[in-house]
């Protein structure tokens, strides 16, 4: 008599099918992070091409082994250009990131930790600059200045830092209910050094998280502004430029000056994402025994 080996429960079977999955996703997005890394940060000074270089005759060409992205209609190389284009798009995705996270940070912190007439006057301004549409607050920010780097940096981040103060806030909520920050008011510490000591390295994590995924969102965001002519000069080699440029070959059916500018906003996209989950899922041991079951 042959005894038959227990059945795994279902609960158990797809939680390791989640996890394996989850494994998979971690991997893509760690690879093509790096592939992004390495086309930024290799490509340019090992390619000995000028990106801006105008070749009439070469206009349009198709992809091939001597343009594998093809030409745009001045004959420049699609795959220079988007490389290029990414590390602009990059450089403003992540300074724009940053610049937010630090205002969005300190602003939830301190409405978190003063709380009172402090927390309510800082929520309702929140609330108000939440209230207008983010495309069309940045670009009335990005009216007021000249087309450049900077002033799409400042739009992005002055139209992005309420999502981080609100998760910040709520965070600094949480722990001001814990034993040991009461102990700490309890032993004569004042509310600026019980931020600052206790509430604000513990929300970091939060904040770091949330600067991560907006990362792609300003991405997104000056590739809109640069689409609509308000973002970047036209002459600057970014992911939004390269497409508002490709408008006209596509209506033409030429697909590819349209199709791989674009590509390179979604891998980046949805790679950050994947790296931005797993990261989530390991600050937040609730949510991964969540997603485990």
């Amino acid at each position: 008599m042959t005894c038959e080996p227990a059945a795994e429960p279902a609960w158990r079977s797809y939680g390791t099918s989640r996890r394996s999955t989850r494994t998979v996703r971690v991997r893509v997005s760690v690879a093509l992070t790096g592939v992004i890394v390495l086309a930024v940060l290799l490509v340019p000074p090992l390619v000995q091409l000028d990106q801006q270089a105008v070749d009439l005759g070469a206009k349009l060409l198709p992809p091939s082994w001597a343009h594998p992205f093809g030409t745009d209609d001045l004959g420049r190389d699609l795959l220079l250009r988007c490389v290029y284009g990414l590390r602009v798009s990059l450089l403003v995705g992540v300074a724009a990131a940053l610049t937010a996270t630090v205002i969005g940070t300190a602003v939830g912190a301190a409405a978190g930790a003063l709380g009172g007439w402090v927390d309510r006057g800082v929520m309702r301004v929140v609330d108000t600059v939440a209230s207008v549409p983010h495309l069309l607050l940045g670009i009335f920010i990005v009216a007021m200045f000249r087309p450049g780097l900077w002033p799409v940096v400042v739009s992005v981040a002055l139209t992005h830092w309420l999502s981080t103060a609100r998760i910040v806030r709520a965070e600094v909520l949480s722990l001001r209910s814990r034993p040991y920050i009461d102990a700490a008011i309890s032993g004569g510490a004042s509310r600026w050094r019980v931020a600052v000591r206790h509430l604000l390295p513990a929300v970091l994590p939060q904040a770091a998280l949330a600067a991560a995924l907006m990362v792609p969102h300003a991405m997104w965001h000056e590739s809109a502004l640069s689409f609509l002519g308000l973002g970047l000069p036209t002459h600057m080699a970014s992911l939004g430029n390269l497409i508002q440029d490709a408008r006209g070959s596509l209506l033409a059916g030429q697909w590819w000056p349209t199709l791989f500018p674009g590509l390179f906003i979604i891998v980046p996209t949805l790679a950050i994402a994947g790296l931005a989950g797993a990261w989530r899922e390991r600050i937040n041991p609730r949510r991964r025994s969540e997603l485990m079951l």
